[in-house]
């Protein structure tokens, strides 16, 4: 199994590029998708899965190019959008039985996965109350329920884990790493942990450009001995900020403790081990994409 894309972009009416030249091979495993809010990280979504034909370029699956042949990679698709369609006057497990017959799956079959996927989704207790009695968390859950109902060589999911509390988020990031051996799982995502725990690749995207594509740990490598902590006044925060990539920020008692990146470390500071977050920081300023 093998996604692809070849110099792949759109542009809209306006003349804007939302995704321009990006080129991506990635096979079975967890490849996370990170960037900030407006990088291109949907759009590019939207092509993989055919919901939008490219401007240029193409996109593979399997060698196969799916703007010519949509349905090479539709039938091998589990796909969660950001915004989902149910239907609310349905329980969840006659949405999901729904859901698989669309995708062609027996009687038999249907009923096996709606219930493992229900009991994925940790969603057991309400399988059979009407999708309009959800909670946002929940309806997220069967969202990701509905993504793997027929069990897909190709999982795409976009922003899965918001409205998801902590213990759920870590459910799902366990339920990637599961089903990750044996197909090809796109997460796209700005929380930087989501990643950092089930991906076996990073492609970093900012501008609707591809910054960066590695390992996790090659990424966090680029920025080894270049991450620091110190604590200093507001004041100096704020010069800080001008001069070096600020990670994080946490008040005390005797002023605001900083983390940051910097070639060379300012006064006062101490090397703290990098992580995924430093990296993409480093790479990726978020503040330019609001």
């Amino acid at each position: 199994m093998q996604l692809r894309t070849d110099a792949v972009g759109l542009q809209y009416e306006s003349g804007t590029w939302g995704v321009r030249d990006v080129n991506l091979e990635l096979g079975p495993g967890v490849h996370g998708l990170l960037g900030p809010n407006g990088a291109g990280k949907s759009t590019l979504m939207q092509m993989v899965t055919t919901v939008a034909a490219p401007t240029e370029g193409a996109v593979y699956w399997n060698e196969t190019d799916v703007t010519v042949s949509p349905e090479t990679i539709r039938s091998s698709l589990g796909y969660l959008p950001q915004d989902f369609g149910m239907y609310p006057n349905l329980s969840l497990a006659e949405f999901l039985r729904y859901i698989a017959s669309l995708r062609g799956l027996d009687a038999e079959t249907t009923d096996a996965k709606v219930s493992e996927v229900i009991e994925l989704v940790n969603l057991r207790h309400v399988r059979d109350d009407r999708l309009e009695t959800f909670s946002g968390g929940m309806r997220q859950r069967a969202g990701i329920a509905q993504a793997l109902v027929a069990d897909p060589d190709l999982l795409v999911v976009d922003e899965p884990t918001v409205g998801l509390d902590p213990e759920e988020r870590v459910r799902f990031r366990t339920i990637l790493s599961d089903l990750a051996s044996e197909r090809v799982v796109l997460l796209s995502t700005h929380i930087v942990p989501d990643v950092e725990a089930t991906a076996n690749s990073v492609v970093l995207l900012s501008g609707g450009r591809v910054l960066d594509h590695d390992t996790p740990e090659a990424l966090v490598g680029r920025v080894e001995d270049e991450v620091f902590r110190l604590t200093v006044s507001r004041d100096r925060l704020q010069t800080l900020r001008e001069n070096h990539q600020v990670c994080s920020t946490v008040q005390r008692a005797d002023g605001v403790e900083v983390r940051l990146v910097a070639d060379e470390p300012p006064a006062g500071a101490t090397p703290v081990e990098p992580t995924l977050e430093d990296a993409y920081l480093e790479q990726v300023d978020p503040t330019t994409h609001a």
